[in-house]
């Protein structure tokens, strides 16, 4: 027999129950981390030192903090003056082992961050995905000795590579302070950790950031002196057309009318942004999330067409994210003949201007092993 819990105990008195569960599971989770951290604190784990300066971009928690931006904000500020090179492990693709990008390649290959990136600055910056870091920059150096920066995507927790710079991102709506180690909340490693890097990034700031939020972040983070703090936001731009299209029919949400209907398709990890930012635009507004990183079936677009053709409205548009348009323009799923109503909105970051710090000026004295 069924018993629907939702029927008996609160909204609170679920959750108790829930924490109670879990907690267990949480602290074998944080014994695990501890020990593990710890073999790399005495040396029983090994750390490998590279001579070319390796920056890691990563985060203490799971997912949905905007890796992927602001390692793009970082290639446009460096390419020119470094030879640069980004090594990933390619979360969710089919492969295995070093692959060097290609433009052959898809998402299936490399994953669809890494297909992002590679598709943006493939021209610029020589990329590589491996589940083994110190192998994979190993082999960057042995294809292209030039090389003299590698970013490390997603390297923090990854200990076996000990880099020049440490950057961990930090999202303003997700404060490291408020949450608990999986599986109890989204944390990969306790807050301290945040101690045993050179960078914080407190991402996804709001627009009107205040004194006071900085002030009480600044407290509530405890840093040491030494480490440097930065606040971003994530700035979006006019919609683009997944598919090439001649005459896109929405060049800016701004030209959306009354009687236009959107469906944003999301596949990743906090789509809560992107749907507040639709709202501003567009009164009728119908949502479908999947899980991050999903690949789309033909099930899922037979699925999304029903309801997408169920909305209502004189123009009908389907707007995705940057990742998942990736991952639908690969798609042998996604039907031709609905190319031509589906956008994704382009997602930059901006960093507050903070008195006496500039963050790619002080990540290239970190870089450099210059004084601040």
């Amino acid at each position: 027999m069924n018993i629907d819990l939702s029927k008996i105990l609160n909204k609170d008195q679920r959750k108790s129950i829930m924490n109670a569960l879990l907690t267990p599971f949480s602290w074998g989770y944080g014994v695990g981390v501890w020990l593990r951290n710890t073999a790399f604190n005495i040396g029983l784990l090994p750390q490998e030192e590279f001579d070319v300066p390796v920056v890691s971009v990563g985060n203490i928690t799971v997912g949905g903090t905007g890796k992927t931006p602001h390692v793009e904000y970082i290639i446009e500020s460096f390419y020119r003056r470094y030879n640069v090179a980004v090594l990933s492990r390619g979360y969710k693709r089919k492969t295995k082992g070093f692959i060097l990008a290609s433009d052959n390649m898809s998402p299936r290959d490399i994953g669809d961050e890494p297909y992002q990136i590679y598709r943006k600055y493939g021209n610029l910056i020589t990329f590589a995905v491996c589940e083994n870091r110190r192998k994979g920059i190993r082999e960057l150096l042995r294809i292209n000795p030039d090389i003299n920066l590698i970013l490390l995507d997603d390297g923090f927790q990854h200990r076996y590579v000990k880099p020049k710079v440490n950057i961990v991102l930090v999202d303003f709506n997700r404060p490291p302070y408020e949450d608990k180690l999986m599986p109890l909340g989204t944390l990969r490693e306790p807050s301290e950790r945040l101690l045993r890097c050179d960078m914080v990034v407190v991402t996804k700031c709001p627009t009107d950031l205040t004194a006071m939020d900085i002030r009480m972040m600044k407290k509530n983070l405890d840093l040491f002196p030494s480490q440097q703090l930065y606040f971003s936001n994530i700035r979006y731009a006019d919609p683009v057309p997944v598919f090439p299209v001649q005459s896109p029919q929405l060049s800016s949400l701004q030209w959306l009318r009354e009687d236009d209907s959107i469906l944003c398709l999301t596949g990743i990890a906090t789509p809560k942004p992107l749907v507040r930012y639709l709202r501003q635009y567009c009164r009728s507004l119908k949502v479908m999330h999947f899980d991050d990183h999903h690949f789309f079936t033909r099930r899922d677009f037979s699925d999304i067409f029903k309801v997408f053709n169920s909305l209502e409205g004189k123009r009908k548009f389907i707007i995705t994210t940057e990742k998942d348009a990736v991952r639908i323009m690969n798609n042998p799923y996604y039907p031709p003949t609905m190319r031509s109503c589906i956008y994704y909105i382009p997602m930059r970051v901006g960093f507050l201007e903070m008195e006496g710090s500039s963050f790619i000026e002080d990540l290239e004295r970190n870089i450099e092993g210059l004084e601040n």
